[in-house]
């Protein structure tokens, strides 16, 4: 029995996602999926690797994420399962990589400017 693991990214999210062969459970830091994303479509980003490559049910994933918000947090999951199920069989990477699994999200919040309210809204102008 192998462990497959795969790291993912996303804004300031980091997700280490390690895939053994089991019956589907997902453990998200110690706690069952559905308790960790209680937002349906969340819950299905992150599963979603395991749907197009039609093995859910097969693994049992393991993840340890921290960062971010819940919103990143699944993106990095996606992509570190993505990545671990590369690991596991290579030519998965020809279907993943159309679906934009493989492909890290490099957009990061804009940092905020002095003399500026925020990174780009400015204080009112006064002309007199």
């Amino acid at each position: 029995m192998r462990n497959y693991q795969g790291t993912g990214r996303r804004k300031t999210s980091v997700a280490q996602v390690r895939l053994s062969s089991g019956t589907g459970n997902v453990l998200v830091n110690r706690l069952p999926i559905a308790e960790y994303f209680p937002i349906d479509t969340q819950r299905r980003d992150v599963t979603l690797p395991l749907e197009v490559t039609q093995l859910a049910g097969q693994f049992d994933v393991f993840v340890t994420v921290r960062g971010g918000g819940k919103a990143g947090q699944a993106g990095a999951i996606r992509l570190g399962m993505a990545r671990a199920l590369v690991e596991y069989n290579e030519e998965l990477r020809t279907v993943l990589r159309p679906a934009g699994f493989m492909t890290r999200d490099p957009r990061m919040v804009e940092r905020k400017k002095y003399g500026q309210k925020k990174a780009r809204k400015r204080f009112q102008f006064s002309k007199r």
